[in-house]
This record gives structure tokens, sequence and C-alpha cells, in this order.
């Protein structure tokens, strides 16, 4: 019996493995479990099925090139080979491609950008601007060479010559085309040329349209403060850059058209409105002219003087009633007057003096009400009705005879 390390015995079986031509290259279906994709880039999970489980690792040189990203659950096809992680004391399945089992990676990394910019609010209707009806200069994104932008320019200038279209020229298909649609989009935002812009591309297959797919694009189309409208490949085919601009157009001809009113279906509308504004204007005049003509034979109007000289007439007899009124109330006044003036004359003492009474006051200015109040040889003052004159007292009252009463 051999004695072995553990280091001898997981390398003696490291390489058993690596020499298993099998083991080199060999691919392997299953779901994802425990997906972790750590800082460093590289991803780490395991690959299952109902019977068994494998440890799997995917480093970033080889998941960068991915078009989707893996999620726990989904099935997917890896390739690989298979090799021992000595410090970890287990083997496992060094991925070098991944694919999703049953759909294409184009088409789920579509899905799976769609469903992210639909959850931020991307493609909300109330965020999309309206395109302008009457544009004076609209942007083109596109190849500057080909059918397409042919077409647009012979649909612009048979619709509407008028406006003026300013090309970006841009790749519309390989790895360098999202840079420079993003560019073509930026350009005409901090140039504010125009009041649209189109970006557009022919049909073709998923590959060729993927461009239109790269979440920078769509940032950029969201961003933009100028409209977009996206017409992307045929009627069939659909776009991130679709649902992420304000409008979308099923081709870059129906872009073109969407994009500016046809300059004849417009004058014929303005005739249309101006016809109308005339009949308007004319009906406004007759009624206006009917109402004058009612006024014109108004009684008013006729004898203008008739309604002054009437309000004159009643403006006098107004005048009359005002100043009966004001007689009536004036002897109403000099009726309480006079009542008054009598009885403040019987309440006046210069009238009890008339009648022979007389006011005795005391050299302080006292009243004398009482006989106790004076004092023999206490000088005293009497009014009387004609004036005043001055006095001695000599005697009590009880030593001159009655003569009151």
């Amino acid at each position: 019996m051999n004695s072995l390390t553990v280091r001898e015995l997981t390398a003696y079986i490291k390489q058993l493995l690596d020499s298993d031509m099998l083991l080199a290259n060999v691919c392997v279906t299953g779901e994802i479990s425990n997906f972790k994709w750590h800082s460093s880039g590289h991803m780490y999970f395991s690959i299952k099925d109902q019977d068994a489980v494998i440890r799997c690792v995917m480093f970033r040189t080889y998941n960068a090139r991915m078009r989707f990203m893996p999620e726990e659950g989904m099935q997917v096809i890896v390739r690989g080979y298979v090799s021992v992680y000595a410090p970890g004391g287990n083997y496992q399945l060094y991925v070098e491609e991944m694919q999703p089992d049953g759909t294409g990676s184009l088409y789920l990394a579509f899905e799976q950008l769609k469903r992210k910019l639909e959850a931020l609010g991307w493609f909300a209707r109330e965020r999309k601007k309206p395109i302008p009806q009457l544009p004076r200069a609209i942007g083109i994104v596109t190849s500057p060479t080909g059918a397409v932008i042919r077409d647009m320019l012979n649909v612009l200038q048979r619709r509407y010559p008028n406006v003026r279209v300013i090309i970006y020229p841009s790749a519309v298909q390989g790895s360098e085309a999202p840079a420079q649609l993003i560019r073509g989009l930026r350009y005409f935002n901090e140039a504010k040329n125009v009041d649209v812009i189109i970006i557009a591309r022919g049909g073709g297959s998923l590959e060729d349209l993927w461009p239109f797919n790269d979440e920078g694009l769509a940032r950029a189309i969201y961003e933009s403060g100028i409209p977009v409208i996206s017409a992307v490949g045929h009627e069939t085919d659909f776009s991130i850059s679709d649902f992420v601009a304000d409008l979308r157009a099923p081709t870059p001809s129906a872009a073109a058209e969407l994009a500016v009113p046809e300059k004849t279906a417009l004058k014929e509308r303005l005739t249309l409105y101006e016809r109308s504004l005339v009949n308007s204007l004319m009906m406004r005049l007759k009624r206006e002219r009917e109402r004058i003509a009612a006024l014109s034979s108004a009684r008013s109007l006729i004898r203008p003087y008739e309604r002054v000289d009437a309000l004159r007439q009643q403006l006098d007899g107004r005048l009359r009633e005002l100043a009966l009124l004001g007689r009536s109330k004036l002897e109403k006044q000099r009726s309480a007057l006079a009542g008054m003036a009598g009885r403040l004359d019987a309440l006046s003492p210069l009238t009890v003096l008339s009648r022979g009474y007389a006011l005795v006051q005391k050299e302080d200015g006292g009243v004398v009400k009482s006989i106790r109040a004076i004092a023999p040889g206490e000088m005293i003052m009497v009014r009387v009705a004609d004036g005043r004159f001055g006095a001695k007292v000599e005697k009590p009252l009880d030593a001159f005879p009655d003569i009151i009463g």
C-alpha cells in the first residue's frame, strides 16, 4: 500500500482528470443554482439536475463576451473543462461558454434588458415627448449610404420640401455602431439645430439589429431633450430603441411620413380654414348689421331727449316731495323746540323771582335754605327779579309778623 500526502493525492487526481480528453472539452446541460457574481468579475455557481450537482466557475475573460445575464434557476448549456481546485480539494467545471437552453442568448439578453428598462419607467407613455406638427429641421442618424437614407429623403422631399434635413453619418451594424449612434443623438441635443431626430436602419437579422438594443443607446434616447423617432428594421422588428423612443415607426420611410405633414394636404386644410373663417366673419358681419338696423329704428335713437325729459319731470317730482318732507320735518322740530323752551322757562329761577320771590345768599355764595343757616349781624345778599342788594340780619325771623300765608 502506498502512503500519500493530501497534496500528492490531490495532484494525482488532478493529473488523471487533466489527462482525460473527454473532460478537456465537455458540454453540460443543467439548472443554475447558488449563482454569485464576484466583485472581481468572475462568476461562481453550480449546475444541477435531479440526480447530481457540479461546481462551476466562469472567469471574467469568458463571461465578458456573453450577451445575457445568468440567473438563478435558468436552464443553460455550458462548455468547458473539468479539473481539480487543489486548495478546496474538489473538482469543478471551468466554463468557457454558456448558452440558454431552449432560447437564443440574444433573445434572452433582449428580454432581460427590456424588463429592466421597463421597470425603470423608460417606456412609460407619460414621459414621451410629442412630435412637432411642423418641424423646421429634422436630424437623421443613420448610414449615409444605402437605400434607407435615399427613401427617407425622397419621402421628405415629396411630402414637405420646405423642411431642412441634417444627416449625422453613423454605422448601424457592428460593434462600433452603438457609440456612433449615441454621438449622433448627443450632437443634435448639444447643437439644438433640429426639432425632431430620427434614428433609422433597414431590416436584418437580430444580430444585425443588435446595436439598437444597446443600453447606452437607450439611455441617450431617454435623456434626449429633442423628440426621437425610432425606425429600425421592418414592421415586425422590435428593438429596445423602439420602446424608449418618443415614437416608433414601422419602417424608415414611415418615420419620414410621421415626421412631416404632406404639403398638399396642409394647403387644402388651410384653404378650408380660410373658407370657414371668411364664412364666420360674413355671418358675424350680417348679425352686426341687423343689430345696427334694429337699434337705428329704436325710439330712444329717434327721439333721444324723450327719455331725458321724462327723467327731468321725475326729478322735479322728487324735488317737490323732498321739499314738502323737509318743511314738515322742520315744523315738527320747531314745535318740539317751543315746547322744550316753555318747560325750561317754567323752571327758570328768574321766572320764580318775577313773582315776588327772592334768592338769599351768604357772603361765601352759599344759598340760605334755612333760618338756622344765618345768625343776627351776619351780612347776606338778596337777589330779586330786577337786581340784588345787601342786608344785615337783625332779628330772628319769629320777631316779624307772619306775612306769608
